[in-house]
This record gives structure tokens, sequence and C-alpha cells, in this order.
């Protein structure tokens, strides 16, 4: 790769192809505020990137720094190559991911106005007015203000005004919100792992006892609120929780789930200087937890190629009664003195 120390452009656009950006690409007068940047090869951004466009046809592509477009940051259909964006990205306009056979790996937030990602692995939470993702793993919260739709997809929650769902929901935390009732195709599957032990799945060891994912019922798990204003004014908030269903979490331990650690270790990837582990694998050796192993993880768990256990329905009268009797049974927790 030829490594780019000074740039020096004076036209419109920066076409990168077998670069290495030394540092920020950012503009240095007001004349260079909408000047595309066009990634044609492989190359690698060492700092931030602002731009009017970011356009990539072709990878692979690492940006170290945030991202900000005026307009949009499109990586088109064709593009076959890994594309990362190690932190925060945002545009007024749209953020649209389409790669028909490579991945593209958000280290950190997005916000735009208009976000439409496939095959896309997302460490922390999507935010914009209209969000449509496919085959995409978001470890945190997806979070529209208009609408929401999701086709195969792995997510921690959602909120949204009106929710479309196809093919399979896996949610990691109990609970998803939307104003209207939420529409799904028929055959749509929804699915929650709040409770499944991730970090034995992850590993390739047996799973724990009384751990497993639920199915979700989108018309039967429906509570609606209706929040009242001091003005008067109403507003109606619909979740979509297995908070009615899971009577076992106060029997299981959820810390050795390590599911928190999991998505918690993942989101900071790029913030942190050193890399987190879990627990041996099939191996013998520590499996990192970085956003290649967690892609490839939830996207096998989705696509059906890790089987997971589903959490038992049953549940003893003398199971209930020592989880009970030994919660009453613990001595009060201290608690510190704030004055006489």
């Amino acid at each position: 790769m030829t490594p780019l120390t000074e740039l020096r452009f004076d036209g419109p656009q920066i076409v990168l192809k077998d670069n290495v950006v030394k540092g920020a690409l950012l503009p240095q007068s007001y004349a260079e505020l909408d000047r595309d940047v066009v990634v044609q090869g492989e190359a690698i951004i060492e700092g931030a990137l602002f731009a009017q466009s970011v356009l990539v046809s072709r990878g692979p592509l690492t940006v170290h720094g945030a991202v900000f477009a005026q307009k949009e940051v499109h990586v088109q259909s064709d593009c076959r190559d890994r594309v990362h964006f190690q932190k925060a990205v945002g545009t007024a306009g749209t953020i649209a991911c389409l790669p028909a056979g490579g991945r593209v790996v958000f280290g950190a937030d997005i916000n735009a106005s208009s976000v439409t990602l496939r095959n896309s692995f997302v460490a922390a939470s999507i935010f914009g007015d209209d969000v449509t993702i496919e085959n995409c793993v978001v470890l945190g919260g997806v979070f529209a203000a208009k609408s929401l739709a999701m086709t195969n997809c792995v997510v921690g929650t959602f909120h949204a005004p009106a929710v479309r769902l196809a093919q399979e929901l896996i949610l990691l935390l109990p609970a998803g919100f939307s104003v209207e009732p939420i529409a799904m195709l028929p055959g749509t599957r929804v699915r929650n792992f709040a409770l499944a032990d991730l970090g034995a799945l992850m590993r390739g060891a047996p799973e724990r006892e009384k751990s497993g994912w639920i199915e979700m019922s989108i018309e039967r798990d429906e509570q609606r609120t209706d929040l009242v204003a001091e003005d008067g004014t109403t507003q109606v908030v619909r979740s979509y929780s297995v908070a009615a269903k899971v009577l076992t979490a106060d029997l299981l331990d959820l810390e050795a789930l390590q599911n928190h650690f999991l998505l918690t270790a993942g989101s900071l990837e790029g913030q942190t200087v050193r890399a987190y582990e879990i627990r041996l694998g099939r191996d013998g050796q520590p499996i990192p937890i970085t956003s290649d192993t967690l892609m490839d993880f939830f996207t096998r768990l989705l696509n059906g190629q890790i089987e997971a256990r589903e959490l038992s329905g049953t549940l003893s009268f003398e199971e209930i009664a020592s989880a009970l009797s030994s919660s009453e049974s613990m001595p009060p927790t201290p608690t510190e003195s704030t004055g006489p």
C-alpha cells in the first residue's frame, strides 16, 4: 500500500486506492467542505474523516476515527470486501450499506436521518428517522423516530412508532417497544435470549440448567401503557416483554451467563486499551471478545448453525420454596450512613 503523509487535492473528490492516510482526512479550507471521498481499493484512514459524501465501491477499508458526512455514507452492493468503521458514524442524510458478499462493521453508534443496512454488525446502537436492517447484528438498541423494519436480525432492543418484522428476530434484552402494533409477515418468529447461556454457547460448552431462549408472541406479550402529561396530552407505548415468563430468573445466576459481559465488552472494543476474553473454548484457548468473533457467533446463532436450548416451562414447588427460603435467610445488606 502507498502511504500518504500529506494530502494535496485540487478537485472536488478524493479517490483512495491502495493508500494509507496517516492522520485525519479533514477539510483545510471552506472550499473543501463539499469534497467527496471515494474508496476504490484497499485503504486505511488512521484518523477521523469528514466529507460531503463517503462512497465505497471496493475495499477493504478501515477508518480508525469518527466519520461524518454531510449527505451520505454509501457502501455499494457489489462491494465484497470488509469495511470497518471503528468509531461513531453520522450524517445529516443517508447511511446505506448493502454489500452482497462483504461485511460492514460499526464499532460505535450510527446516527442518520435514514439508515439502511444489510450484512452488517453494529457494536453499539442505531439512531435514525427511518431504519431498515436485514441480516444484521446490533448489540445495542435500534431507535427510529418514524419507522423501523427488521428482517432476520439480532438486536439488543428496539423502539419506534411503526415496526415491521420478517423471517426472525432475536432479542438480547428482555423487552422491545413500539407505538403502533407490530406488523409481521406470516411465519415470522421472535425469540428472546435474555436468559440464554450465551457464554456457554460461544465456548461450545454445555448450557446451564434453567437457561434458554423464550418464544415471544407479539399478540399475547404486548402490554399497552397510556402515558399522560401534565398538559393532558397522551402517548401510547406498547412493550413486548418476557417479564411474565421468567419466574426461573430468580433461580438462575445471571452473572454466570456472561451475557452482560459479552455485550459490554463487544461494544467497548474500540474504546479500550486491552482486549477482553471469555473462558476457554473447545480447543482449550481463551476466546477473544472482538467484533469478528461476536459477529460470527451471533450470525451462526441466527442462522441455526448454533443450537440453543429453549427455556423449560416446568418448575417444581420445591425449587421455588428453596429459592425463597434461601433469599429470606440472607442477612440484609448494610447501607452507608449519610448523616446523623
